[in-house]
């Protein structure tokens, strides 16, 4: 009998029973790649978010204030497809599109891990 790995979704929130919420499949993957890609990792112009793992990040970071040109959303492709492969190695990217509107970016990431498969968007102004 297979069962399904449950953890901490992240970020941190409280379920109904007044604990820390945890989730399987779709809605883990999701908080997964999420976490991977919204936290903010060591580069030159920060020695990183978490101090126990000053690495552990996407970098996204970095593109804030910056023209929003293809430089940018090329970098934006980059960033991900990195951070998914050192951080969340089991997952395998899908789809990026990273979509401009305006002074917006938004990152619209498919993956799939094993069976699973989730979206994640990640919107962030310039």
């Amino acid at each position: 009998m297979s069962r399904e790995a449950q953890n901490l979704l992240i970020p941190f929130r409280r379920d109904k029973k007044r604990d820390f919420a945890v989730g399987s499949g779709e809605a883990l993957l999701a908080s997964k790649v999420r976490q991977a890609l919204l936290t903010e990792g060591a580069t030159p112009r920060s020695s990183g978010e978490l101090p126990w793992r000053t690495n552990f990040g996407a970098g996204l970071a970095l593109l804030r204030h910056q023209r929003n040109d293809a430089a940018r959303k090329e970098l934006a492709r980059v960033y991900v497809r990195d951070a998914l492969k050192r951080w969340v190695p089991g997952a395998q990217l899908v789809s990026l599109a990273v979509e401009q509107d305006g002074p917006a970016l938004t990152l619209r990431v498919r993956v799939r891990e094993r069976e699973t498969t989730a979206s994640v968007d990640v919107s962030f102004d310039r």
